[in-house]
C-alpha cells in the first residue's frame, strides 16, 4: 500500500474527519472533544488521536497536574489538512439535495426491473 494512501485513510476516516474539523475551532481536552463529536467511544477517539498525532496532524499537550490534563490541538500540518477536509464537508452539505435526487433516481430505476 502506498504511504500517502494510508495517510489519506487516516485523515478521511469517520472519526478523523470529525476530530480535524472540531480542532479547527480551538484546542480541546479529551472529554470535551468526545462530547463535541458525540457517539464516539473513548477507545476509538483515543486511537484516532494517536494516529493523527503520529502523522503529525495533532499535538498532544500533557500537563503535569493532578488530575492529569491533556489538551489536543492542530499542528500547522494538521490545520492545513483540516481546512481541506472541512471544505469537502461543506461541499457535501451544500450538495445533499442533488445526492438525494440521484439516489432516488437510481433506486427507482433499480426497482422497475
Amino acid at each position: 500500500m502506498c504511504p500517502s494512501r494510508l495517510v489519506l485513510e487516516h485523515v478521511t476516516s469517520r472519526w478523523g474527519v470529525l476530530v480535524l474539523i472540531r480542532l479547527l475551532e480551538r484546542p480541546y481536552r479529551f472529554s470535551e472533544l468526545r462530547r463535541a463529536i458525540g457517539r464516539v467511544s473513548e477507545k476509538m477517539l483515543s486511537q484516532t488521536l494517536q494516529t493523527l498525532e503520529r502523522d503529525g496532524f495533532v499535538h498532544r499537550d500533557a500537563k503535569p497536574v493532578i488530575p492529569p490534563r491533556v489538551d489536543y490541538s492542530l499542528t500547522d500540518l494538521g490545520y492545513e489538512a483540516a481546512e481541506q477536509v472541512q471544505a469537502l464537508a461543506v461541499w457535501t452539505e451544500e450538495r445533499m439535495r442533488e445526492v438525494a435526487e440521484a439516489r432516488r433516481t437510481y433506486d427507482e430505476a433499480r426497482s422497475v426491473r
